[in-house]
């Protein structure tokens, strides 16, 4: 066998449970950092409640005084329909899925067949999928001519509030970076000027430092120069996983992609992970589907996925930005 000729299709619930959901739940969606609604109703809705503060009263006769009701504020997720395709030589797409198949326990080489070449062909379309919408929720631009452009990500909200003074932000120098110890700087600046209800929230564990990966390896150099052995060791074996003061640091891997675009090259955010929102919408569109199949004109595997996708950023006040002038 050099070539696979089996079409494959995913619809309705197929769509959803073998294609989209294990790559938007669970695990996979905390690998995001940020929060993933997944076929909430179309258009999008997220409810907004505003606990009310001081309710505590003397209990001095019978009767109602609860006042105003709770404030309500409401946003909503823009989702665009999108199509995601690819194509491969043939005989290079077989040794894709091929090398997938190799990797994978209790295979039966002899019959490669049936399941094990679905599950290798559905991963390889999965994780081209899941890496594009990851870097379309952050640098996506609808007004681009070209690149990611099938829905505007959260840096375009934000550049335009920063510009707007919307978002609290400062700026730092290329010199600064020069000195391993500006990270801590920097970190501690984004958590002293942010809003206090962000600071409050630090006791639910969901708040983070977005950052660029030079950011990210500053840091990194500063741990590097403490004298003690787990510094020695770190630097050895690497860090897995990076925190300020019990709050993640999180290396936004977009590099390769900031290049492309006018957004700032180097910048460190504060916020909550829940202040940002992917969503993705597989189920309220007609002719949403994934589909697989062999072209014989042209020897050539192809993928197509159909599917609503969007992003939004909830509360702007609750961020706190740093950018490299």
């Amino acid at each position: 066998m050099t070539y696979l000729e089996n079409s494959k299709q995913y619809t309705g619930t197929e769509l959803e449970n073998i294609f989209f959901r294990p790559m938007l739940t669970g695990e996979s969606a905390q690998e995001l950092g940020v929060r993933v609604l997944y076929n909430m109703p179309q258009p999008t809705h997220i409810q907004l409640w505003d606990g009310q503060r001081n309710i505590l009263q003397k209990f001095t006769s019978a009767g109602w005084t609860g006042g105003a009701p709770a404030a309500k504020k409401e946003k909503t997720v823009n989702l665009s329909r999108v199509k995601a395709e690819l194509g491969f030589s043939a005989a290079d797409y077989f040794s894709m899925v091929y090398e997938k198949i190799t990797a994978l326990a209790n295979v039966n080489m002899d019959d490669l067949s049936g399941t094990d070449l679905e599950q290798a062909e559905t991963a390889l379309f999965r994780q081209a999928l899941a890496e594009n919408i990851r870097a379309t929720m952050w640098i996506g631009n609808t007004a681009g001519a070209s690149g990611y452009n099938t829905f505007d990500g959260f840096l375009k909200s934000i550049t335009t509030q920063v510009s707007d003074e919307a978002i609290y932000n400062f700026t730092y120098q290329e010199s600064s970076l020069a000195d391993p110890a500006y990270a801590v700087e920097l970190f501690d600046k984004l958590w002293n000027k942010s809003d206090l209800r962000i600071q409050d929230l630090k006791a639910d564990g969901q708040l983070a430092f977005f950052v660029t990966s030079d950011l990210c390896h500053l840091y990194e150099k500063y741990l590097d120069s403490k004298g003690a052995d787990a510094a020695y060791t770190d630097t050895v074996n690497g860090r897995r996983t990076l925190a300020y003061h019990g709050i993640p640091v999180i290396d936004l891997r977009l590099g390769g992609y900031l290049a492309e675009t006018s957004y700032h090259q180097s910048f460190g955010m504060l916020t909550d992970r829940r202040n940002l929102v992917l969503a993705v919408n597989t189920a309220d569109m007609p002719g949403n589907e994934v589909r697989m199949w062999y072209n014989p004109d042209e020897m050539e595997n192809r993928q197509r996925a159909v599917f609503m996708a969007g992003s939004q950023i909830l509360d702007a006040s609750l961020i706190t930005y740093a950018y490299k002038q």
